[in-house]
């Protein structure tokens, strides 16, 4: 297949390109040019995606199989790869995240359903194009441009709901490495009373399954994560296994910051932790397995996540 990568600079969405490199389709990677060009000898074009002019310049005379999109972040940008793209492409997959489901509180997982994008309102004139705006309305943006492609999309559609991801010693939200150093040296770590699990996915599963999808047929959303939900304290428990030190769990008060949302080197000063949630975070995976998925459990790969975090942050003596 000819498969059009949007974004995949760095993180899962480079061992993306590999996969589908690997698997034998041409793969031509679109993006600003700031990172450079693709290394696995995909073809590289180079246009600003909030550019529509630009975009449609670039994309003149091609077309595509499939299109796997992962820096879709606002309805504005979904609009523009409506009429960009409309007549060029057969599928568009679209990167999506779990933060779609907004404030909700369940006590069981939440199926694809619990979302209904016919009922999202859509609201191009936000300020989408202010990074701190977009930043802070992550999941917002990411739910409003669902809802652009499922209401008007001329090809066939589709997008993946992305957990937690773990795992890589590239990870460059510094979320892991947070905990690692707070353990190691036995810091407070700002948790809610009510601490819930949440869903998570290893780094190399979630692009083994982005390279899946961007092969199948299915449409519509889908969720995709790994079986077997983490608490804060197994991350931290694999912490202390690893390295040492000790786990000292402050309480905060719900409603003192983000939840899960603070940058890391912050994430103590007011707000929860990454990865600390008041509320319940969890995804039911069972239509990518009813599709033909099988995913992995998380106590398979959490160790390894552990000890790659624990590399990039420099400790000697990664496994005790």
């Amino acid at each position: 297949m000819d498969v059009l990568v949007i974004g995949g600079s760095r993180y899962f969405g480079k061992r993306v390109i590999a996969l589908l490199r690997e698997s034998g389709h041409r793969v031509t990677v679109l993006n600003r040019g700031s990172s450079g060009a693709p290394s696995q000898g995909a073809e590289h074009l180079v246009a600003d995606r909030d550019d529509e002019a630009a975009l449609a310049s670039v994309l003149a005379g091609r077309s595509f199989d499939v299109v796997l999109d992962q820096v879709c972040y606002t309805p504005r940008q979904a609009e523009v790869a409506l009429r960009v793209f409309a007549g060029r492409v057969r599928r568009y997959v679209m990167t999506s995240t779990v933060e779609v489901y907004g404030d909700e509180d369940s006590p069981v997982p939440l199926p694809e359903a619990a979302l209904d994008l016919a009922s999202v309102v859509v609201d191009t004139g936000a300020p989408w194009d202010d990074p701190e705006f977009r930043d802070a309305h992550y999941g917002e943006g990411k739910r409003q441009a669902e809802a652009v492609f499922a209401a008007g999309a001329p090809f066939a559609w589709a997008s993946v709901r992305v957990a937690h991801v773990l795992g890589g010693d590239d990870d460059f939200t510094g979320r892991l490495d947070h905990y690692v150093r707070r353990v190691r040296d036995g810091e407070p770590i700002a948790v809610p009373a009510v601490n819930r699990p949440a869903t998570y996915v290893h780094v190399e599963e979630i692009a083994a399954f982005l390279a899946w999808a961007v092969e199948g047929d299915f449409t519509g959303p889908v969720n995709a994560h790994s079986h077997g939900p983490l608490h804060t304290a197994d991350l931290c428990a694999e912490i202390e296994r690893q390295v040492g030190g000790r786990t000292v769990f402050r309480e905060v008060e719900v409603g003192k910051g983000g939840v899960g949302e603070a940058e890391a080197g912050e994430a103590d000063d007011g707000c929860f932790s990454p990865f600390s949630f008041g509320r319940s975070y969890g995804m039911d995976n069972s239509r990518a397995r009813e599709l033909g998925y099988s995913f992995t459990h998380s106590s398979e790969w959490l160790a390894r996540a552990v000890s790659e975090a624990v590399r990039a942050v420099g400790i000697a003596g990664a496994v005790r």
